[in-house]
């Protein structure tokens, strides 16, 4: 007998009394007792693929969820979601497709517990919008679940030094400028990934993977442990049996999702250098809890929070070398310590974070993570900037740089491809702003990352010299002044569609400025006789996906979420 009260739960609607004897007919078919018919439902998710590296062991993890499930009275039901691997998608147009699949992963999530009437979730993610998307799928449903990352790549090693998939795109940029030869460049690309598992920097996904502790879906430590490691399936099990906790205690996920879990989530981004992605996907997450949390907020947090963690691309070391010394637990112990923190936020353990803590020594003689005393900065390693370029706002990464003003003459593109090739050319100067146009939300559609551009520049040694600016993203592995989200985006005629080459834009990021030398009638001027660029995605996911797409200062989100919610499904 289940200790759990079936006539309460959404799987009632399939499994309890006379009318729901044809969905007890299906369960039988594939073999499931009375027993487990009469236990509550968990649907165990993963974004399980043979994209990429990122997904490959999540199939095995998730057996190890339903293993925890089933020992705790559950029934665990398995299915999978998509995703868009960003490593193999950027660089050519199938990066438009990798945002877009964040709101695709959400949206199939919820699609499916709600058709199967599930009660719990435990969601399994590698990829960078997969975590996000799991996240936002938990809180838009609101039934108890749990989050588990699939765990980092081992750091690869070349000519006795650690590197990652970041130092692949780099040494394309080398051998475009004649820095290596193509020899190297293979040796290069096949000791970089040596196994399974996500980028090992602090890139999107490990940024998220903060996050998902931080805000408390995820049980403490679950994240940082490398892919291949047997320990994520010890992990992997304990998320199955806490959501089974959770069902009993009746905590959901808007419970742990509050404005000071947000604002945690965001000290540990800033805390840690991580990914410009974080001010996407921090507000669409809040959204998906009916709480405002947009870039502005997120910025403001950035700037108050010391950066701490060495990790790459601005630092060191990679998600492995943060495990060995305590993984994420030691990260929020040190803002803890420092007053960073609002220990009170409830998690997934059924504790505060301060408890779930409050055991946690932080680790000495290592170079890892430093206490907010001994800061590697005293602002966090992400900013935001506004101006009259950017009065939607923009983020930059600047952990690990030392040049944080630019000033110099606007070089515009009107596409990614444009602004590569150029650069692939050397068709640039020293001291330009490099500006790429029409990849916004809806202007791209899809709002592309712009690595392969950002690596070429670096490779060729100018990262240092030119800064670039987009309405479209970076990757967390992006490093040089780069400036992303810029808003409005261009294709809602935003300030960045009415920059002409040779306009001077100035960057500060200590005064949080984004700014070109223009009059507000010169601009003004401009924009009566601007025209829409029409994009050539007329039909398919991305024509639907640039119609809903809001703004990138609220998350680029294609639904109202909680706020306008009148009915929820776990409530069903």
């Amino acid at each position: 007998m289940t200790k759990y009260d079936k006539s309460k739960l959404p799987s009632r609607h399939t499994s309890i009394g006379p009318s729901s004897a044809p969905h007890r007919s299906y369960y039988y078919a594939m073999g499931m007792t009375t027993e487990e018919i009469n236990q509550p439902f968990v649907g165990v998710v993963s974004t399980w693929n043979e994209s990429a590296p990122c997904n490959i062991t999540l199939r095995r993890q998730a057996q190890s969820v339903k293993k925890g499930v089933s020992e705790s009275n559950g029934t665990p039901r398995e299915f999978t979601t998509i995703t868009v691997t960003d490593g193999i998608a950027m660089g050519h147009q199938g990066m438009k497709a990798s945002l877009a699949s964040r709101e695709t992963i959400a949206d199939s999530i919820e699609l499916s517990v709600r058709g199967h009437s599930y009660d719990g979730l435990v969601g399994l993610a590698g990829c960078d919008k997969a975590l996000p998307g799991v996240m936002m799928a938990m809180l838009r449903l609101n039934i108890p679940s749990v989050f588990i990352y699939g765990g980092s790549i081992l750091p690869g090693v070349y000519k006795g030094k650690n590197i990652t998939v970041q130092d692949v795109f780099e040494a394309v940029g080398n051998y475009s400028g004649g820095i290596i030869n193509e020899s190297e460049l293979e040796e290069i690309e096949k000791v970089a990934c040596p196994s399974a598992g996500s980028c090992g920097g602090q890139f999107t996904a490990n940024t998220m993977a903060c996050v998902s502790e931080a805000l408390g879906l995820a049980i403490p430590n679950s994240t940082m442990a490398p892919a291949p490691y047997e320990s994520r399936d010890e992990y992997a099990f304990q998320s199955g049996k806490t959501v089974m906790e959770l069902l009993s205690t009746n905590i959901r996920p808007r419970d742990i999702v509050t404005i000071d879990s947000l604002e945690n989530a965001a000290r540990i981004v800033a805390a840690s250098g991580g990914s410009t992605n974080a001010a996407l996907h921090l507000p669409a997450i809040a959204n998906e809890a009916g709480i405002k949390f947009d870039l502005f907020d997120v910025a403001e947090i950035f700037k108050s929070t010391p950066y701490i963690a060495d990790l790459k691309p601005g630092g060191n070391y990679v998600a492995k070398d943060l495990y060995e010394v305590g993984g994420v637990p030691v990260l929020l112990k040190a803002l803890l310590d420092g007053g960073y923190l609002n220990g009170n936020c409830i998690t997934v353990t059924g504790k505060t974070v301060k408890e779930n803590l409050s055991n946690i020594e932080f680790p000495k003689n290592q170079k890892v993570v430093r206490t907010t005393k001994n800061p590697i900065s005293i602002t966090g390693g992400v900013v935001g900037l506004k101006g009259n370029l950017a009065p939607e706002g923009s983020i930059v990464k600047v952990a690990g740089m030392n040049r944080l003003t630019h000033k110099g003459p606007a070089r515009v593109f009107n596409a990614e491809e444009e602004a590569y090739k150029a650069v692939e050319n050397k068709q640039y100067q020293e001291g330009d702003v490099i500006v790429i146009r029409y990849e916004g939300p809806k202007g791209g559609p899809g709002m592309r990352e712009m690595l392969a551009t950002t690596s070429a520049i670096y490779g060729q040694g100018m990262g240092d010299k030119v800064a670039l600016i987009t309405d479209g993203r970076f990757s967390g592995a992006t490093r040089g002044f780069c400036i992303g989200h810029v808003g409005p985006e261009a294709a809602v005629g935003g300030p960045i569609a009415l920059i002409e080459d040779g306009d001077i834009i100035t960057i500060d990021a200590v005064k949080g400025i984004l700014e070109v030398d223009l009059s507000e009638d010169e601009l003004k001027k401009r924009k009566r006789s601007w025209m829409p660029k029409k994009n050539e995605y007329q039909s398919g996911d991305l024509w639907k996906y640039a119609q809903l797409v809001g703004p990138a200062i609220n998350g680029a989100v294609t639904h109202p979420g909680a706020e306008k919610e009148e009915f929820c499904y776990a409530d069903i």
